[in-house]
Protein backbone atom coordinates (compact mmCIF):
# COMPACT_ATOMS: atom_id res chain seq x y z
CA UNK A 1 0.00 0.00 0.00
CA UNK A 2 1.87 3.85 -1.18
CA UNK A 3 1.51 6.03 1.62
CA UNK A 4 -0.83 9.13 1.01
CA UNK A 5 0.50 11.91 -0.51
CA UNK A 6 -0.70 15.24 -1.77
CA UNK A 7 -1.23 15.28 -5.55
CA UNK A 8 -1.13 18.34 -7.85
CA UNK A 9 -3.45 19.48 -10.11
CA UNK A 10 -5.48 21.56 -7.37
CA UNK A 11 -5.14 25.04 -6.59
CA UNK A 12 -1.61 24.98 -5.21
CA UNK A 13 1.45 24.80 -7.01
CA UNK A 14 2.49 20.99 -5.28
CA UNK A 15 5.20 19.04 -7.52
CA UNK A 16 5.20 16.08 -4.78
CA UNK A 17 3.10 13.73 -6.89
CA UNK A 18 1.85 13.92 -10.85
CA UNK A 19 -1.18 15.86 -11.11
CA UNK A 20 -4.49 14.55 -11.22
CA UNK A 21 -5.54 12.55 -14.43
CA UNK A 22 -1.82 12.88 -15.37
CA UNK A 23 -0.38 9.33 -17.28
CA UNK A 24 2.70 7.73 -17.62
CA UNK A 25 4.63 9.77 -20.95
CA UNK A 26 5.40 5.86 -21.98
CA UNK A 27 2.93 3.23 -21.19
CA UNK A 28 -0.15 6.00 -20.51
CA UNK A 29 -0.90 3.89 -17.25
CA UNK A 30 -3.77 5.80 -15.00
CA UNK A 31 -1.17 4.95 -11.86
CA UNK A 32 2.13 5.71 -12.54
CA UNK A 33 4.25 3.56 -10.28
CA UNK A 34 7.19 5.26 -8.76
CA UNK A 35 7.00 8.67 -10.27
CA UNK A 36 9.36 10.75 -11.74
CA UNK A 37 9.19 14.04 -13.33
CA UNK A 38 11.54 14.70 -16.35
CA UNK A 39 13.13 18.36 -17.14
CA UNK A 40 10.44 18.86 -20.16
CA UNK A 41 7.67 18.69 -17.16
CA UNK A 42 6.70 14.68 -18.33
CA UNK A 43 5.41 12.40 -15.48
CA UNK A 44 7.28 8.88 -16.04
CA UNK A 45 6.47 5.51 -14.04
CA UNK A 46 10.07 4.73 -12.54
CA UNK A 47 10.91 1.37 -14.44
CA UNK A 48 8.97 2.50 -17.94
CA UNK A 49 11.76 6.00 -18.18
CA UNK A 50 14.60 3.22 -17.50
CA UNK A 51 13.23 0.71 -19.61
CA UNK A 52 13.38 3.70 -22.14
CA UNK A 53 16.72 4.36 -21.68
CA UNK A 54 17.97 0.83 -21.56
CA UNK A 55 16.28 -0.04 -24.78
CA UNK A 56 18.12 2.58 -26.57
CA UNK A 57 21.50 4.49 -26.19
CA UNK A 58 23.08 3.69 -23.02
CA UNK A 59 25.57 6.42 -23.43
CA UNK A 60 22.74 9.42 -24.66
CA UNK A 61 20.11 10.63 -22.96
CA UNK A 62 17.00 9.28 -24.08
CA UNK A 63 14.27 11.92 -25.64
CA UNK A 64 10.69 12.27 -24.29
CA UNK A 65 8.25 10.10 -26.16
CA UNK A 66 5.79 13.00 -25.92
CA UNK A 67 7.96 16.31 -26.74
CA UNK A 68 11.12 14.87 -28.46
CA UNK A 69 13.35 17.03 -25.74
CA UNK A 70 16.23 14.86 -24.49
CA UNK A 71 15.68 13.85 -20.95
CA UNK A 72 18.67 15.20 -19.22
CA UNK A 73 17.20 15.06 -15.09
CA UNK A 74 14.14 12.89 -13.63
CA UNK A 75 13.04 13.97 -10.30
CA UNK A 76 11.46 11.55 -7.83
CA UNK A 77 8.36 12.43 -6.53
CA UNK A 78 7.14 12.37 -2.83
CA UNK A 79 6.47 8.84 -3.00
CA UNK A 80 9.40 7.60 -4.96
CA UNK A 81 11.94 8.68 -2.33
CA UNK A 82 10.04 7.70 0.45
CA UNK A 83 9.71 3.98 -1.00
CA UNK A 84 12.93 4.33 -2.58
CA UNK A 85 14.35 1.24 0.31
CA UNK A 86 11.53 -1.32 -0.85
CA UNK A 87 13.38 -4.14 -2.53
CA UNK A 88 11.45 -4.08 -5.71
CA UNK A 89 11.55 -0.06 -5.88
CA UNK A 90 15.45 0.21 -5.03
CA UNK A 91 16.91 -0.93 -8.11
CA UNK A 92 14.60 1.32 -9.90
CA UNK A 93 15.67 4.43 -7.92
CA UNK A 94 19.29 3.30 -8.47
CA UNK A 95 19.02 3.11 -11.90
CA UNK A 96 17.65 6.44 -12.47
CA UNK A 97 19.71 7.72 -9.86
CA UNK A 98 22.66 6.24 -12.55
CA UNK A 99 20.94 8.25 -15.57
CA UNK A 100 21.04 11.64 -13.61
CA UNK A 101 24.33 11.30 -12.68
CA UNK A 102 25.41 10.46 -16.38
CA UNK A 103 23.60 12.98 -18.00
CA UNK A 104 22.10 15.65 -15.57
CA UNK A 105 25.84 17.46 -15.54
CA UNK A 106 26.20 17.40 -19.10
CA UNK A 107 26.76 20.94 -20.83
CA UNK A 108 23.80 22.06 -22.68
CA UNK A 109 22.72 24.17 -25.27
CA UNK A 110 21.56 27.49 -24.86
CA UNK A 111 17.79 26.25 -26.45
CA UNK A 112 17.27 23.40 -23.94
CA UNK A 113 17.99 26.30 -21.07
CA UNK A 114 15.48 28.05 -22.25
CA UNK A 115 12.68 25.24 -22.76
CA UNK A 116 13.54 23.98 -19.19
CA UNK A 117 12.78 26.80 -17.55
CA UNK A 118 9.45 26.39 -16.91
CA UNK A 119 10.08 23.20 -15.04
CA UNK A 120 13.09 24.64 -12.72
CA UNK A 121 10.70 28.29 -12.32
CA UNK A 122 7.87 25.76 -10.51
CA UNK A 123 9.95 23.17 -8.68
CA UNK A 124 11.84 26.44 -7.36
CA UNK A 125 8.67 28.49 -6.41
CA UNK A 126 7.29 25.57 -4.94
CA UNK A 127 10.45 24.43 -3.15
CA UNK A 128 10.64 28.00 -1.53
CA UNK A 129 7.04 27.77 -0.23
CA UNK A 130 6.86 24.14 1.46
CA UNK A 131 7.74 24.22 4.84
CA UNK A 132 8.24 20.52 4.97
CA UNK A 133 11.26 21.18 2.83
CA UNK A 134 13.02 23.83 2.57
CA UNK A 135 16.07 24.70 0.03
CA UNK A 136 19.64 24.33 0.93
CA UNK A 137 21.18 27.34 3.17
CA UNK A 138 23.74 27.85 0.63
CA UNK A 139 21.37 28.09 -1.98
CA UNK A 140 19.12 30.84 -0.35
CA UNK A 141 22.12 33.17 0.01
CA UNK A 142 22.89 32.38 -3.61
CA UNK A 143 19.47 33.31 -4.32
CA UNK A 144 19.69 36.18 -1.76
CA UNK A 145 22.98 37.59 -3.06
CA UNK A 146 21.98 37.44 -6.80
CA UNK A 147 18.85 39.39 -6.31
CA UNK A 148 20.45 41.81 -3.97
CA UNK A 149 23.00 43.08 -6.77
CA UNK A 150 20.37 42.96 -8.82
CA UNK A 151 18.26 45.64 -7.49
CA UNK A 152 21.56 47.37 -6.35
CA UNK A 153 22.20 47.87 -9.59
CA UNK A 154 18.76 48.81 -10.71
CA UNK A 155 18.85 51.82 -8.24
CA UNK A 156 22.59 52.71 -8.35
CA UNK A 157 23.48 56.07 -10.22
CA UNK A 158 25.81 54.30 -12.07
CA UNK A 159 25.02 52.95 -15.30
CA UNK A 160 26.49 51.21 -18.08
CA UNK A 161 23.83 52.69 -20.72
CA UNK A 162 22.19 55.62 -18.80
CA UNK A 163 18.35 55.78 -19.63
CA UNK A 164 18.88 59.94 -19.36
CA UNK A 165 21.01 59.99 -22.43
CA UNK A 166 19.77 56.92 -24.39
CA UNK A 167 16.02 57.07 -23.42
CA UNK A 168 14.39 53.85 -23.33
CA UNK A 169 17.43 51.96 -24.51
CA UNK A 170 18.94 52.38 -21.40
CA UNK A 171 17.09 50.11 -20.00
CA UNK A 172 18.60 47.47 -21.97
CA UNK A 173 21.67 46.75 -19.54
CA UNK A 174 19.48 46.31 -16.82
CA UNK A 175 17.58 43.82 -18.46
CA UNK A 176 21.01 42.04 -19.24
CA UNK A 177 21.28 42.69 -15.17
CA UNK A 178 18.47 40.58 -14.54
CA UNK A 179 18.89 37.83 -17.05
CA UNK A 180 22.24 36.73 -16.13
CA UNK A 181 21.03 37.27 -12.58
CA UNK A 182 18.43 34.42 -12.84
CA UNK A 183 20.27 32.37 -15.13
CA UNK A 184 22.93 32.03 -12.18
CA UNK A 185 20.02 31.40 -9.67
CA UNK A 186 18.79 28.44 -12.15
CA UNK A 187 22.14 26.90 -12.63
CA UNK A 188 22.94 26.89 -8.56
CA UNK A 189 18.91 25.48 -8.38
CA UNK A 190 19.47 23.06 -11.26
CA UNK A 191 23.14 22.42 -9.20
CA UNK A 192 20.80 21.36 -6.10
CA UNK A 193 18.58 19.37 -7.79
CA UNK A 194 21.97 17.06 -9.44
CA UNK A 195 23.22 17.17 -6.15
CA UNK A 196 20.27 15.31 -4.55
CA UNK A 197 19.02 13.04 -7.55
CA UNK A 198 22.08 11.70 -8.66
CA UNK A 199 24.50 8.74 -8.41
Amino acid sequence: MLPEVSRGGGHGVEMTAPPRGERCAVCRGADISVPHQANCSHWFCGHCIVGVWLHGSVLRPSDCPLCRRPITLLVPSEVASLLRDEPDIAPVVERIEQYNGRFAGAPHSAIQWLLDQPFYIRRMLTEFRDTRREPPLFFKIQVMLAVALSLLYLVSPIDLLPEAVLGYSGLLDDIVVFIVAYAYISAAYRAVLVARHAA
